[in-house]
C-alpha cells in the first residue's frame, strides 16, 4: 500500500534535470540534493554539485531536515573496469520533524519512479561531522 502512497508530485523542472543529469557524459562525482516545498507538495531541486566527494556531500546536508540525493559517482572495478552508478540517498537525520518526516516518506517511491534510479538506500541516518571532529 504505502507503494502507491503519494503525497508531494515531482516539480516539471526538476523531472527535465534528473532526465539529464541520468545520461550525463562528465566523469566526475556529482550530486543533485531535492527537497520537499511544503507549500506547493512538491519535490523540487535545491542545489546541484559538480565535482563533489561523498565527504563533502555529507557536510552539505541539513542536521535536522530530510533531503534526497542523487549521486552519480566514479567506482573501480576490481578488475580495472570503471563505472558511474547513479545513487539515490534518502537522508532522514535524528531531530527531524515528524510531519517533514512523513512528507518525505511518503514522495520517496514516486520520486524514485520519476527519476528511473535502482540503487535505492532509504533510512541512513549520517552522524553529524560537525560531532564527530569536535567542531
Amino acid at each position: 500500500m504505502s507503494d502507491s502512497l503519494v503525497v508531494c508530485e515531482v516539480d516539471p523542472e526538476l523531472k527535465e534535470k534528473l532526465r539529464k543529469f541520468r545520461f550525463r557524459k562528465e566523469t566526475d562525482n556529482a550530486a543533485i540534493i531535492m527537497k520537499v516545498d511544503k507549500d506547493r507538495q512538491m519535490v523540487v531541486l535545491e542545489e546541484e554539485f559538480q565535482n563533489i566527494s561523498p565527504e563533502e556531500l555529507k557536510m552539505e546536508l541539513p542536521e535536522r531536515q530530510p533531503r534526497f540525493v542523487v549521486y552519480s559517482y566514479k567506482y573501480m572495478h576490481a578488475d580495472g573496469r570503471v563505472s558511474y552508478p547513479l545513487c539515490f540517498i534518502f537522508s532522514s537525520p535524528v531531530g527531524c520533524k515528524p510531519e517533514q518526516q512523513m512528507m518525505y516518506a511518503g514522495s520517496k517511491n514516486r520520486l524514485v519512479q520519476t527519476a528511473e534510479l535502482t540503487k535505492v538506500w532509504a533510512g541512513l541516518t549520517l552522524p553529524s561531522v560537525r560531532e564527530e571532529s569536535g567542531i
